[in-house]
């Protein structure tokens, strides 16, 4: 079937308030860290609408009441199969008003979890069922993986790989701009406790000045990373980074402060990895503690970025001439018109997990230009945008699973 038949097909089984109604429908279901059972009725929304449409459909808990949606179209046999996966959870409301109430303006889509990323979830999951109602034959798998918990610990992509059927290629829905985003940073959250001696201000000489010390070290540590950064390099990606998130210590002005707590974010390159940055923190407490007679150093990973033992967050990275990324590039030129453009994504996504751990060609590729409304109190999605992925991923899924 060539671009223009397939367009004709798909335009006669399916409008474009579809997909936009089916965005709408998944925003105005609340999924934010901190409620109970927190995506689970995401879930089985997404379930019902499979099963209702003839799909192979199944809500697996995951943890403490939250659950993934895994759904399948079954090939003949003999093709590759094709992973389409994207996260349940949002960020809470924060500031933006009305978040749960999706409002279409100006021609975008806004509300909480619009690009971030429940409009591209809407997307792949009105592909598949175009797909079903088209009668393609296709020879491989397409299976869609609505997970939990990408926001915080990435519970929902874990449980997926233990329990993971055959994939030979994923894509992950973070919003794009429908660039192929073949390379990501890995990414981990430090705590530094720098542990001195308390005292009262007028016996200062007795004590040991955390928080002096910090600033210290602070120095010491941005030259010693700075150095590190240096002498690595991506010809996609650039450089890694690191911050320094939030600094907090003592008690009162009188008061020698005993403890100063450093937070900060590491973001490695492929070609390294997170023993490799942790042993680099090592080095430079190490080092330092010869400057710090009296003072304990203690890192850790920040709980709120702690993975289940034996995964990290990862870097991803796909090489280009990978099946799957000459067929997002080929989607791209047959219905969109234009040439694809390869890229780095910016932020960290399960595709790391899927990448590293899943050994899985993978893609970061979904509508949506503004990610940096991602969390936002204007969060949103071009209506266009939302509309033209559909095609777009019915066509790479007949093209690779075919």
């Amino acid at each position: 079937m060539n671009e223009r038949d397939f367009k004709e097909k798909i335009a006669s089984v399916s409008s474009d308030d579809d997909v936009v109604e089916l965005a709408k429908s998944l925003i105005s279901i609340q999924s934010y860290s901190g409620l109970e059972n927190q995506e689970t009725r995401t879930a089985c929304f997404i379930d019902k609408l499979f099963a209702d449409s003839g799909f192979e459909s199944n809500v697996i808990e995951v943890t403490d009441g939250r659950s993934n949606v895994i759904a399948r179209l079954p090939g003949s046999g003999g093709g590759k199969n094709l992973l389409l996966t994207g996260h349940l959870d949002t960020v809470p409301a924060y500031d933006m008003e009305n978040a749960f109430s999706p409002v279409i303006k100006d021609g975008k889509l806004f509300g909480r979890g619009a690009i971030d990323m429940k409009g591209p979830i809407a997307a792949m999951i009105c592909a598949m069922k175009c797909i079903k109602k088209m009668g393609v034959p296709l020879s491989g798998d397409v299976i869609f993986a609505g997970v939990i918990d990408e926001e915080e610990r990435s519970f929902g992509t874990v449980h997926l790989l233990k329990n993971m059927p055959k994939i030979d290629a994923a894509i992950v829905g973070e919003p794009t701009s429908f660039n192929l985003c073949i390379a990501h940073r890995g990414l981990e959250w430090l705590e530094i406790h720098i542990e001195g001696r308390t005292v009262h201000g007028g016996r200062q000489s007795e004590g040991l000045n955390a928080i002096s010390k910090a600033a210290e070290f602070l120095i010491y540590l941005d030259e010693r990373m700075s150095g590190f950064i240096a002498n690595s390099s991506h010809p996609l990606i650039g450089s890694g980074s690191y911050n320094i998130g939030t600094i907090k210590g003592g008690t009162q002005p009188s008061t020698v402060a005993g403890d100063c707590f450093i937070t900060l974010d590491r973001r490695w390159l492929p070609g390294e990895n997170h023993a490799e940055i942790m042993a680099q923190f090592e080095e430079v407490i190490e080092s330092f503690k010869e400057r710090a007679p009296g003072y304990k150093f203690n890192m850790k990973i920040l709980d709120s970025s702690l993975m289940e033992p034996g995964y990290t967050h990862e870097v991803m990275e796909t090489g280009r001439d990978e099946e799957i990324v000459k067929v997002i590039g080929g989607a791209v030129k047959a219905i969109l018109g234009k040439e694809p453009v390869i890229a780095r994504f910016p932020a960290w996504t399960d595709g790391g997990l899927l990448s590293t751990y899943g050994k899985l060609p993978t893609v970061v590729f979904a509508p949506g230009d503004k990610l940096e409304s991602a969390h936002s109190s204007v969060e949103q999605i071009e209506v266009d945008n939302l509309i033209k992925a559909v095609p777009l991923y019915a066509w790479i899924i007949y093209k690779f699973c075919m």
